[in-house]
């Protein structure tokens, strides 16, 4: 399974939504938190682009020499349509500073210099330290997902209900008078998490490992025929 620094790295470095809280800061819409980009410096620390006049760069620019704090809080929702979407948090507390001269014209970068971290998600709660952060890698399938998840559901749906095979004691509910729905929830180099939901909605989660982690689309294609193979054994 990932470790709880590669799941708060790759949500990091996901397309997740994410929200910068400064405490005392007082903003008239929630999206001036939102930065419009962030990136993973060597060190550890995150980098957050937000418009050159917003509420969060002004707090950042009149602290620059005394340590502003802040937290990133990012939310992770499934891309796909499922009871529960929420599948976890991550959160970054740290010290913010405004580092000029990164970003275009009309827009600031601001680093966050990594203090603390913790996900909580479909594995658990864990606190991450920052060292652990700062040397995790991101999953190798972080950008493609959502899409891959979207394509498994609407394009193979035959072939995820099959995974019900492999759950032996646990499909009984999956009987005529209690069809089981399978849905791709969750992807990582090592394994799919489906989130199997019966007619009276009641739902639950199977992870499915793949016999060995993948690094790319290609890799994960001949995990999933395995994995679709067995299931039709």
């Amino acid at each position: 399974m990932p470790s709880a620094a590669e799941r708060t790295r790759t949500l990091v470095q996901s397309t997740c939504s994410a929200v910068l809280l400064v405490p005392g800061l007082s903003v008239v819409h929630p999206d001036q938190l939102m930065p419009d980009s962030r990136s993973m410096g060597p060190e550890g620390d995150v980098f957050l682009e937000f418009p050159a006049d917003s509420p969060v760069v002004r707090a950042a620019t009149r602290a620059q020499g005394d340590e502003l704090t802040a937290v990133l809080e990012i939310t992770d929702v499934a891309p796909v349509s499922v009871p529960h979407r929420i599948r976890g948090r991550a959160r970054i507390a740290g010290w913010l500073t405004a580092v000029p001269g990164l970003a275009e014209p009309g827009r600031m970068m601001l680093r966050l210099e990594t203090g603390e971290a913790s996900v909580d998600d479909l594995w658990g709660f864990e606190e991450v330290e920052p060292d652990a952060f700062r040397d995790a890698p991101a999953d190798p399938l972080v950008a493609h997902e959502a899409e891959l998840l979207q394509h498994l559901h609407a394009a193979h749906g035959e072939q995820m209900a099959t995974l019900s095979a492999l759950l032996g004691d646990r499909a009984r509910c999956g009987c005529a008078e209690h069809r089981l729905d399978a849905v791709p929830v969750a992807l990582d180099r090592f394994g799919l998490r489906v989130r199997f939901v019966t007619d009276g909605s009641a739902c639950f989660d199977a992870r499915f490992e793949f016999p060995d982690p993948v690094r790319d689309i290609g890799e994960l294609r001949r995990a999933m025929h395995t994995l679709f193979e067995a299931a039709s054994c």
